[in-house]
C-alpha cells in the first residue's frame, strides 16, 4: 500500500501499535503517573473524554508519518529494522525527550513525570521504527 513513496499501511500500523504500547504503559504505571502529575484517581474520574484518544491516535499517526519520511530519506534500501530503530532514537533524543523535559520544568512538574512520559515516547518512537523499517517506506 505504497503511495507517493510512502508505506501507509506501515504508518497505520505503526500508530496503532504505539497507541496500544502507550495503552499498555500507562495503565501499568498508573499510579505513578498520578503522583507525577500531582492527581488522584477521584480529580479526574469525572473528567473522562475522548477528546485525549482522539488527539493521540492523530499525533500518533503524524509522528509515524514523520518518522517514514525520515527513514526515506536515508536513501533506497535503507529502510531497515535496524536503521528504523536507530532513527527513532535519534528522534526521541533530539526532539521528544528534550521538549517533555522543557515542558514539565517550565510547568513546574516533577522530574518524575519526564521520566514516564519520556519513556512512553522512547518505546512509541522505537516500536514505530522497527515496523516502519521492516515494512519499508
Amino acid at each position: 500500500m505504497t503511495f507517493a513513496g510512502m508505506n501507509y499501511l506501515a504508518i497505520v500500523i505503526a500508530a496503532v501499535a504505539g497507541f496500544a504500547f502507550g495503552a499498555a504503559y500507562y495503565m501499568s504505571l498508573s499510579k505513578q503517573w498520578l503522583a507525577a502529575v500531582g492527581k488522584t484517581k477521584e480529580d479526574i474520574a469525572g473528567k473522562r473524554s475522548v477528546a485525549p484518544f482522539i488527539v493521540s491516535i492523530v499525533a500518533l499517526l503524524v509522528m509515524a508519518w514523520v518518522l517514514a519520511g525520515t527513514l526515506g530519506h536515508l536513501g533506497a534500501g535503507q529502510a531497515t529494522l535496524k536503521n528504523g530503530i536507530i532513527s527513532a532514537l535519534f528522534l526521541w533524543v533530539g526532539f521528544v525527550a528534550t521538549t517533555v523535559a522543557v515542558n514539565n520544568a517550565f510547568g513546574g512538574r516533577k522530574p518524575m513525570l519526564s521520566v514516564i512520559d519520556g519513556i512512553h515516547w522512547l518505546g512509541v518512537l522505537v516500536i514505530q521504527g522497527a515496523i516502519i523499517g521492516a515494512m519499508g517506506v
